[in-house]
């Protein structure tokens, strides 16, 4: 594991909070232990297989019924095809989100060197060509888009007065935007991502 101490953890109240925000930290990461990937291999198993129970016409048949549906039926052939399908939607979300944290990390100052890295160590080229507008020269003249937690947000930069904004719309259909307030690309899109954390929708129930 990389040696932490020399990172600095400033608050957002400091006035250093955003300086050391927009500073990319390396290594960004410390890679995942066999038991990391287990661990969210389950994670990941207990998201599909909820959506799995949802969209199976098994699974539907015993809820019209009234019945119990047995975990034992997971097993049958027409349940793990709607798991197969499941897991399709998991690749798209994943997609999705990949393209997310790439933007906002290229628009941010990594390169697609590092962005290759991340992505399992893709080449730099393969990476520009997953993700062709994550890292531009000049971003300034360029409205940005995000996508998360369920909600979608624009960055804009307003030249005039030389500063940021963002509007943005939460998983919740509620809708806000900033003043051109932000001093970087940094500041505005945190803003964003606080807005939509702030309206994301509660976590869907598993099935009973």
């Amino acid at each position: 594991m990389n040696d932490v101490t020399g990172i600095p953890t400033p608050d957002k109240s400091d006035e250093n909070f955003w300086t050391a925000f927009s500073h990319l930290v390396e290594p960004p990461w410390n890679e995942p232990t066999a038991d990391d990937t287990f661990a969210m291999d389950e994670k990941v198993l207990d998201a599909v297989r909820a959506l799995a129970a949802g969209i199976s016409t098994r699974a539907l048949a015993y809820s019209t019924a009234g019945k119990h549906f047995d975990p034992v039926l997971m097993a049958a052939p027409d349940v793990q095809l709607a798991l197969l399908r499941a897991l399709y939607e998991a690749k798209l979300s994943v997609d999705r989100l990949a393209e997310s944290a790439a933007t906002v990390a290229g628009r941010s100052g990594a390169n697609y060197a590092q962005l290759g890295a991340a992505w399992g160590g893709i080449k730099r080229q393969s990476a520009r060509l997953k993700w062709p507008h994550a890292v531009v020269r000049n971003s300034a003249k360029e409205s940005i888009p995000l996508n998360y937690a369920g909600g979608t947000a624009v960055v804009h930069h307003d030249a005039d007065a030389d500063a940021w904004w963002y509007t943005a719309t939460g998983a919740d259909q509620q809708e806000g935007e900033s003043g051109p307030d932000h001093g970087t690309y940094a500041e505005a899109i945190a803003g964003a991502t606080e807005f939509l954390l702030t309206h994301a929708l509660p976590d869907r129930q598993s099935p009973a």
